[in-house]
């Protein structure tokens, strides 16, 4: 089960919470003024130099130019793309293109918000070039695809991961709490969390104690579906 965490800041936060046990390090690349935690390309790399073997880095951009995406991610190197815009802002033909022109060693992960049955079309849609799908809930509020602290509908999310080859990432207000029961309704490859891994009052530190309380409730129940 992966265990993906945003949105870190600070290398020695990133490589505390990979010891812990967090696979996917996330933080976000580019500074636009438009979400918490958004980082210049020189202190994104510095987190990716930074982590150990075996902890894949994972740059999430709100930009919808393809050629602001590529020049990212050829000065930060991440192992994945996570485009979180809204689809219709980097669509399938603009995948296609940075599927072609992306390095082949940096993968590529697009989120889908879950909004209604329309949402498992689109997942399809994007699943063919995409190596990552990652299910969030979007807030009409909020800028882009996710960051909101606030739950889906969970079935519609069960029914992508079952019609979908590719890994499905969960996100969307998962905590220590509930984690464990979305991952025995959905299935997934694995979950994400942001906000319930902040620290109070803080929407851009993280808490390395509820990262230990997220994990540990992840591995628990990953166990108990083992053989099921």
């Amino acid at each position: 089960m992966i265990i993906q965490i945003y949105a870190f800041t600070d290398p020695d936060t990133a490589c505390t919470a990979a010891a812990l046990g967090v696979n996917h390090i996330g933080f976000i690349a580019g500074q636009y003024g438009i979400v918490n935690g958004e980082l210049s390309f020189k202190q994104a790399r510095e987190i990716v130099k930074s982590l150990p073997p075996g902890t894949a880095s994972v740059a999430l951009t709100m930009s919808d130019d393809i050629n602001e995406i590529l020049r990212m991610a050829s000065e930060v190197t991440p192992d994945i793309i996570h485009v979180s815009t809204d689809p219709e802002q980097v669509g399938i033909s603009a995948m296609q293109e940075l599927r072609k022109h992306l390095q082949p060693n940096i993968l590529l992960m697009k989120a889908i918000p879950v909004e209604d049955e329309s949402s498992i079309e689109i997942a399809k849609q994007y699943a063919s070039m995409s190596d990552f799908i990652l299910l969030d809930s979007k807030h009409r509020e909020y800028p882009g695809v996710g960051a909101t602290g606030i739950t889906h509908d969970w079935n519609i999310s069960k029914q992508i991961v079952e019609s979908i080859s590719v890994p499905v990432i969960l996100a969307g207000g998962l905590n220590a709490e509930n984690v464990g029961i979305a991952i025995k309704k959905i299935r997934p490859a694995g979950v994400d969390s942001n906000t319930f891994t902040n620290r109070e009052n803080s929407k851009v530190r993280k808490d390395l104690g509820k990262i230990n309380k997220f994990i540990q409730a992840v591995v628990s129940s990953d166990h108990r579906l083992q053989g099921i």
